[in-house]
């Protein structure tokens, strides 16, 4: 009695490993036929800024807004005067809003009272240009102005690639190419090859100067170089077959 339950045992034992190793084999086979690589693809270019703009601002003090106010306008054709012989011609010259605040009287000890003594005024003024290195010079030379006794401060010039959105059209496709062939490279050892794409997503855009390899998660849009380094990414899923 006792030898025929443990050929029963051996019996079932061996049927359940024959089920387990059929099931076993369709799971494999379904995980090889659904099996994927996901691979990220990237290329850069060098591209010349070809627009820039400059921003700076005239300042003027008077005893009172009409005060301030007056100089300002005064002054006005010797700064238009000024970015004409840089080039710039009158389109090109915009004249933005005018900031201004009271001047409040400061007694000895450093505490300010509420007598108004004067009125700070200031004009600002965008020049834009398709020729980036007249931008780059006015940026360099805007300071010439106080000579002329007009108080000036200006900012950074900003530089930019018009035709930014057909490069990344043609970019993101290199970026894909990319992907695929490092793809391939990775499956050459198994000898596998690269099937379809099951999924493609588009990484951010880097727009750095010419030799920078920074990188961010959101994106990198340099506006301070006229060399600019455009970088697309480009995840990639493909099949594997």
């Amino acid at each position: 009695m006792l030898e025929k339950v443990e050929k029963f045992q051996v019996l079932l034992l061996g049927l359940v490993l024959a089920i387990g190793g059929i099931c076993a084999t369709k799971i494999i086979s379904s995980s090889i036929s659904k099996d994927v690589i996901t691979v990220t693809g990237s290329y850069s270019q060098n591209v010349v800024s070809d627009r820039g703009s400059y921003e700076f601002e005239v300042n003027a003090r008077g005893t009172s807004r009409a005060d301030a106010y007056a100089t300002l306008k005064k002054q006005r054709p010797q700064v238009v005067a000024f970015l004409k012989s840089q080039g710039f011609k009158e389109e090109d010259i915009e004249e933005k809003y005018i900031n201004g605040y009271n001047i409040y009287e400061i007694t000895y000890n450093g505490v300010s009272t509420n007598k108004i003594v004067g009125f700070n005024a200031s004009q600002q003024y965008v020049v834009k240009s398709d020729d980036v290195n007249k931008i780059k010079k006015l940026s360099t030379d805007i300071n010439s102005l106080t000579e002329q006794g007009i108080d000036v401060s200006g900012y950074a010039p900003s530089y930019f690639y018009s035709k930014l959105s057909d490069l990344k059209v043609e970019m993101l496709e290199k970026a894909t190419k990319d992907a695929k062939q490092r793809a391939s490279a990775m499956l050459k050892a198994t000898h596998n090859q690269v099937g379809k794409i099951q999924s493609l997503q588009m990484g951010v855009f880097q727009i750095t100067p010419e030799n920078s390899n920074d990188v961010s998660d959101s994106g990198i849009s340099d506006t301070a170089s006229i060399n600019k380094k455009v970088t697309s990414v480009a995840n990639v899923t493909f099949r594997i077959k």
